[in-house]
């Protein structure tokens, strides 16, 4: 008859549960580790959310020297990525998560108020588009593609991106004054409202300023090329003067 080889079996079980209780360990190290930088953006939008409302205060006391943008607009896109991040990382319908992307939504709006009350007292050329989206939408999903497209070729553009569904009021009231139906993507531009999926091209022609931007880099480029290919005769020249 064999003999069993308990001690075999002993390591090997041994082995198992040490692998199994290391990788439950890890794993609930990088949650916890999540959800500590989930709380760190969310507090990182309250100072935010009081830095708008200061600036607001200051806007309202003073000229429109830089006044091209906040601290608060350079700061969403940053909390933008960390919010796509937890939602990836985290079931999108996770308390935290909802949360996170609640206030961001408020920060948003914070933004494109104040960004408003600029344009109005200083005469500056932003532009907005406010991007309503919504779950399971293929066309969202596009749309989201083409405005961060947009927003790399034109970085004085912004775009404030909102869920058309997300329990929040002030997202309503947005909804409600703009009288946005629940027809998924839809676009807020100068107080036009543009269903369905709309291209780079069809964007550029609802927005004239794009063109202008676009003109701007295409001479500025041009200018460049001519002076570094002008570069090289000038210093030949200087040589043989020499």
């Amino acid at each position: 008859m064999q003999t069993i080889d308990w001690k075999k079996y002993i390591f090997v079980l041994f082995i198992t549960a040490a692998i199994f209780f290391t990788a439950i360990s890890f794993s609930t190290y990088l949650s916890n580790k999540r959800v500590e930088e989930i709380r760190s953006v969310q507090e990182q939008i309250s100072l935010d959310i009081l830095s708008s409302e200061v600036q607001t205060a200051l806007l309202e006391q003073f000229s429109c020297k830089d006044v091209s943008g906040t601290a608060l607009s350079r700061e969403l896109g940053a909390l933008g990525e960390k919010l796509s991040f937890a939602e990836e990382s985290r079931n999108a319908d996770d308390p935290e998560v909802l949360t996170l992307k609640k206030t961001y939504s408020l920060l948003e709006i914070k933004d494109y108020l104040l960004m408003n009350r600029v344009r109005e007292k200083c005469g500056t050329q932003n532009v907005f588009i406010v991007y309503f989206y919504g779950k399971d939408c293929d066309e969202c999903r596009r749309q989201g593609l083409v405005l961060t497209k947009l927003r790399e070729d034109y970085p004085e553009l912004r775009v404030y991106s909102f869920d058309y569904n997300l329990d929040v009021a002030a997202i309503a009231t947005l909804v409600s004054i703009n009288k946005i139906e629940n027809t998924l993507p839809a676009l807020l531009i100068d107080e036009n409202v543009y269903y369905d999926f709309q291209s780079i091209e069809n964007i550029e022609e609802i927005i004239p300023q794009l063109k202008v931007w676009k003109e701007q880099k295409e001479k500025e480029k041009q200018a460049i090329e001519a002076n570094v290919e002008s570069a090289p005769e000038v210093n030949g020249q200087q040589e043989i003067a020499q």
